[in-house]
């Protein structure tokens, strides 16, 4: 059976683009009990929006209730999962047990238990299958062997493949909270481990070396091992990055969707094309982590890193006229005249496209398009469609 493609989707925006270009299901968080404190996040009637066209497409949405809970809060949750209910989201995530009882005594939802449970083990899925969970989300520390290992219990398997790791167990991290009291584990991770840190010797003495010393995680990517993880059976398979953007999610979910797609068409072949688009979305270096069961010292930064922010992401496709074959651009970043740019789309990995004429709103030849957002025109000879996008040439 093909595995589900599961998307993040920080916004009624990229909840839309992420069903558009491939993932079969993605997950949200509404405003109240998600580990998103500084995502936007959905409204009760954003997410009543968001599941009616994701149900008009047959995906499906899945609301992250993932916290964990203090007291003042149970009062709250009752009539919030209530909600979901009738708006009939498709599960909720969850990792406090009291969550996944409450949910089963007061509503029809399916439970997923988060990564955050850092569930690794068949036994704590043979526990969790007995409460009635649906489905588990692996933590990101298990490797291909006990993944299978784990899969016999009957229940539906979740892995992430792609995106960023954390450096503790899944998330239980407490650094955040004490260096700048933001509780990671109620969604407000400053991301401590990213930061550039003294080392000091046994006498709190500064050691001084070449390059700041850091623990920073390298990003996932499982590409390479796309056609195992098919074949092995595995139900849902996980991109993360709900605070990403619109390009970031259509770029990762349109190549996993034609890699998946091409392995049960009998025509997958491994292309270094692809692993080099998805390379040039992510701040970091992406590598296999803890699948292959090799994790060592190669999976972090603990000496400097460069983040530089990605500028591929050039404009959005808001119309074509296929008769004049004109197409409406929104600028997302600076091109110009005589720039190879590439079209791509949920049916289009690339196409290369050479810019000789931009026309502005009046209509008037421009050389320049670098104001933001920018509603520009565009003579292109091959059809495009609402929502594809624009970015420089890989």
């Amino acid at each position: 059976m093909k595995p589900e493609l599961l998307a993040p989707a920080g916004d009624l925006e990229r909840l839309k683009i992420a069903c558009l270009y491939g993932a079969d299901a993605v997950y949200i968080g509404g405003v109240l009990f998600g580990l998103r404190a500084n995502a936007i996040n959905f409204t009760m009637e954003q997410l009543k929006e968001g599941v009616e066209f994701a149900h008009n497409l047959n995906k499906k949405v899945y609301v992250t209730v993932n916290i964990v809970l203090h007291n003042k809060e149970i009062k709250f949750l009752i009539d919030y999962l209530r909600q979901l209910d009738e708006i009939k989201v498709d599960a909720i995530i969850v990792s406090d047990l009291t969550v996944l009882d409450l949910a089963k005594k007061y509503t029809n939802l399916q439970v997923h238990i988060s990564t955050q449970q850092s569930t690794l083990n068949y036994e704590a899925v043979e526990y969790l299958k007995v409460l009635g969970v649906t489905r588990v989300v692996l933590g990101r520390e298990a490797n291909k062997e006990e993944i299978k290992e784990i899969q016999k219990v009957g229940l539906e398997v979740e892995i992430f493949i792609h995106g960023a790791m954390c450096a503790s167990f899944s998330g239980r991290c407490v650094l955040s909270n004490y260096l700048t009291n933001r509780d990671a584990n109620r969604g407000g991770c400053s991301q401590i481990c990213r930061w550039d840190f003294n080392l000091l010797d046994e006498n709190k003495k500064t050691i001084k070396g070449d390059k700041n010393f850091t623990f920073c995680s390298k990003d996932l990517s499982l590409l390479k091992h796309i056609k195992e993880i098919c074949e092995m059976g595995v139900t849902s398979l996980k991109i993360e990055g709900r605070m990403r953007s619109i390009y970031y999610i259509a770029t990762v979910v349109s190549i996993y969707r034609k890699a998946i797609d091409d392995v049960y068409n009998k025509k997958y072949v491994y292309n270094s094309k692809y692993e080099n688009i998805l390379s040039r979305v992510a701040n970091r270096d992406s590598i296999v982590q803890f699948f292959d069961g090799n994790y060592d010292e190669n999976c972090s930064y603990y000496n400097d890193r460069i983040e530089a922010s990605n500028q591929d992401f050039l404009g959005i496709v808001l119309d074509y006229d296929k008769i004049s074959k004109i197409a409406t651009i929104e600028q997302r970043n600076y091109f110009k005249v005589g720039d190879t740019i590439e079209f791509f789309g949920p049916n289009n990995i690339g196409t290369t496209y050479q810019i000789n004429e931009i026309y502005d709103t009046d209509h008037n030849l421009i050389e320049i398009v670098r104001h933001p957002k920018q509603i520009v025109y565009l003579k292109v000879d091959f059809p495009l469609n609402t929502n594809d996008m624009m970015r420089i040439k890989i």
